[in-house]
């Protein structure tokens, strides 16, 4: 049994090389990144109690697993706020492109070409994220338990993904791929979609109890992410390790 969905890992292999384009195929990840890592940001300080929020390096002595890593967008911010980063992704095409920019950007991050079930390490992790990940792998309970080995007991998971209702279609696959055009066509499939009921049934089996649970979506006229209530499209839910 695998995680791995490889038509999933195909399609974004073939645009690997467009990670780092502000305007490229990735763009809409770009402008999400912003509110994605001031989230991450501001609940693991609290979760953990760190006292060092004015520092410029406030996750300083947090290790952090980024699954599903793609080019890096979140584990070069993440590892900045001085956080130890290990980013795993099963597209070697990726895991190269996130090799060559972090060694420009002089960071330290750790890169392996794996899914979770076949990440070969005793370590455990106080963070985990699993960020717009869970809606392209293959069994997803096999996805959430091996996800959950590798965190330590009272440690966090985050996981953004899109809820599925007739809105995240509209939304995610009609208005983002087909009109607007934000998203190769293809990019996602609603079947594969996640209610928070389903991922929060399968968490609890898990070992893992949902802390917090929020929506996020884009603001047009401000052209910038925000936090909402409103769960209907994109949400975050916030995880801990029983």
């Amino acid at each position: 049994m695998s995680t791995i969905n490889k038509k999933e890992i195909d399609k974004f292999s073939k645009i690997a090389n467009e990670w780092w384009n502000p305007e490229g195929k990735f763009k809409p990840l770009h402008k999400f990144n912003p509110i994605r890592i001031d989230y991450l940001k501001k609940n693991i300080i609290n979760h953990f109690n760190l006292n060092n929020q004015k520092n410029t390096k406030p996750l300083s002595g947090i290790n952090i697993l980024d699954i599903g890593c793609g080019g890096g967008l979140l584990s070069e911010p993440i590892s900045r706020l001085g956080a130890k980063v290990t980013g795993i992704d099963a597209s070697q095409n990726n895991i190269k492109v996130a090799k060559f920019h972090s060694k420009k950007q002089k960071l330290k991050i750790n890169y392996l070409c794996s899914s979770p079930d076949r990440l070969k390490t005793k370590k455990k992790f106080d963070v985990i994220l699993n960020m717009e990940i869970v809606e392209h792998v293959n069994n997803l309970d096999l996805f959430l338990k091996e996800s959950s080995n590798h965190l330590k007991k009272n440690g966090i998971m985050f996981v953004a993904t899109l809820n599925k209702t007739l809105k995240s279609y509209i939304f995610a696959i009609v208005g983002a791929e087909y009109i607007l055009r934000w998203l190769p066509i293809g990019t996602h499939e609603w079947e594969k979609f996640v209610t928070p009921q389903y991922l929060n049934t399968l968490s609890e089996k898990n070992n893992l109890r949902e802390k917090k649970i929020d929506g996020m979506k884009f603001d047009m006229l401000k052209n910038q992410w925000m936090l909402t209530k409103d769960l209907s499209v994109n949400y975050i839910s916030m995880f801990e390790k029983n």
